[in-house]
């Protein structure tokens, strides 16, 4: 199989690509960056983008799935256009031009309690692209809303105030369907959904992504 990937360079991002390269299901593992990853491989190709414009990439995407794993945070967006920027158009662009050179599978990670009605600006942005995405012509789409994620070395102080919190709670026996989710997790149930996908939309909440 030849793997698509956006978001490459983040937490889940990098889990995933390292277990796809060393996945024999796997020949090729694709990645679209803005700038080059720190390391090397036999599998691994790679293509530095410009997101900004899609058709001067559009023609690189084509495979048998496209990942998607983008994401940033308000802090480092700097204003909420540039996050939905990223978080949104990169996202829904990719998705768009996958769509249209036919490739068959697309995995999205979102995240938990999303809604395109939300009042929430975070939840109503992720809600919205869901919902674009589902309207693309994918054979299989999978759909990935993890619970707070626990990321190695994290930048993102209040991602790692909600790990401690919600480990403590965890210890002593409460809100065990909310665990935090490791990334290397999250990109193992992804692949693992890949391989034994069936055509429509699959949508994978919290703890049950670990059934995927």
């Amino acid at each position: 199989m030849k793997a698509l990937i956006i978001g490459a360079t983040g937490a889940t991002g990098s889990d995933l690509v390292k277990q796809l390269l060393n996945d024999s299901k796997f020949l090729q593992v694709v990645v679209f960056v803005r700038k080059a990853l720190s390391f090397k491989h036999d599998k691994l190709v790679e293509h530095i983008v410009d997101f900004e414009h899609p058709h001067t990439w559009s023609h690189l995407v084509h495979g048998d799935v496209a990942f998607s794993a983008m994401g940033t945070t308000l802090k480092a967006a700097g204003s909420k256009e540039a996050q939905w920027k990223v978080d949104y158009d990169y996202q829904y662009n990719f998705a768009k031009v996958a769509s249209e050179n036919e490739v068959p599978v697309f995995v999205l990670v979102s995240a938990a309690y999303v809604s395109p009605d939300s009042k929430l600006f975070y939840p109503k942005m992720k809600g919205k692209l869901e919902e674009a995405i589902k309207k693309l012509h994918f054979t299989a789409l999978q759909i990935f809303n993890p619970p707070v994620l626990a990321r190695a070395n994290s930048d993102r102080s209040g991602e790692v105030i909600a790990v401690k919190v919600m480990n403590f709670f965890n210890a002593i026996g409460l809100f065990k369907k909310h665990r935090p989710m490791k990334t290397n997790e999250l990109a193992a149930a992804m692949i693992h959904a890949v391989k034994k996908a069936t055509p429509g939309i699959h949508q994978w909440q919290g703890q049950d992504i670990l059934k995927a």
